[in-house]
């Protein structure tokens, strides 16, 4: 199954200079490049927050949980993070199993993701 690749950069309150990934399909040794060049442009630039929304991922295998890690990895140095929303269960039972990617942060679905993105942003003091 070929992997579909949704990026969008949100617009609102909470969740502004937040990037999302939606993604739809496998991840895995076939189509994690796809996803590294999709995601190349995006870090490129200043971003440091980005959210992968699982709702559509039906597979992921070790090659997908790299391409996350060298994501976080990235963002990580930026003081930045990267959040997975709408995980299915299959896909959380790969999270749990591994444990690989300490400190990753996977919420219920965007209303936790925005109340965790409102206390993060007033946890910094505001420039006027």
């Amino acid at each position: 199954m070929p992997l579909e690749i949704q990026i969008q950069r949100n617009i609102g309150t909470q969740g502004a200079g937040v990037i999302t990934v939606k993604l739809a399909g496998n991840l895995d040794s076939e189509t994690a490049p796809e996803l590294e060049r999709a995601l190349a442009p995006v870090l490129s630039g200043e971003v440091t927050d980005l959210v992968f929304d699982l709702a559509g991922l039906k597979f992921l295998s070790s090659a997908g949980l790299r391409v996350f890690a060298a994501t976080r990895q990235t963002l990580k140095d930026r003081d930045g993070q990267a959040s997975f929303i709408n995980p299915q269960p299959q896909i959380k039972e790969v999270f749990h199993i591994i444990k690989a990617l300490p400190g990753i942060a996977i919420f219920r679905d965007v209303a936790e993701l925005d109340r965790y993105l409102a206390a993060r942003q007033r946890a910094h003091p505001q420039s006027e």
